[in-house]
């Protein structure tokens, strides 16, 4: 029996690709002497950011436990669910640079990292290989997914944070490459 591809878990993903530009509309509004009483420094726009943002990650986490439990994974879905999270986290971060909260080299290396997992992956998929998220993929976007809130509402530590989930992109980078030299060699 084939799924319908506009089953919940793709509903989601396309809903988090359709609220990565609110994150980005919501952070440009500057506002600042509209600010909210127990969050100093933080905007009505961040606060409203950090809201679309933090429920456009949660559908992330949502779509692939349904997606599993209801046996409703599609082609559509192993296509949008990633570059949803992608489109997501780069706007995100894209707007917290322009916002000097982040540093562009950081972005840079993230940005990367998908590029040459996305890039293996397209390889493996052409050989009829299917490269799963691994333990440590999904550590660093859940990593990301924190620091970027706290950049977002301007927490102390979310660089700190950040830096722990450029390390992680580059060792779960390092980790797919490695687990799949065969494939790029062969």
């Amino acid at each position: 029996m084939r799924s319908n591809i506009f089953n919940v878990p793709n509903t989601l993903s396309l809903i988090r690709v359709f609220l990565a530009p609110l994150v980005l509309l919501f952070l440009s509004l500057r506002i600042e002497d509209k600010l909210i009483p127990s969050l100093p420094g933080v905007s009505w726009g961040d606060a409203l950011a950090a809201f679309v943002f933090i429920i456009a990650a949660l559908t992330d986490m949502f779509d692939g436990l349904i997606a599993r439990k209801y046996k409703l994974v599609t082609n559509l879905g192993k296509f949008i669910d990633p570059l949803a999270d992608k489109v997501l986290v780069i706007a995100a971060m894209l707007a917290l640079i322009e916002f000097q909260r982040l540093p562009a080299w950081i972005v840079m290396v993230i940005i990367t990292r998908e590029f040459i997992v996305t890039g293996l992956r397209l390889v493996a998929a052409a050989e009829g290989i299917v490269i799963a998220a691994s333990k440590g993929g999904k550590l660093k976007t859940v990593t990301q997914i924190i620091a970027l809130t706290m950049l977002i509402l301007n927490i102390p530590g979310g660089m700190a944070v950040m830096w722990v989930a450029m390390i992680l992109t580059v060792w779960s980078g390092m980790d797919y490459l490695i687990k799949g030299s065969k494939i790029i060699t062969g």
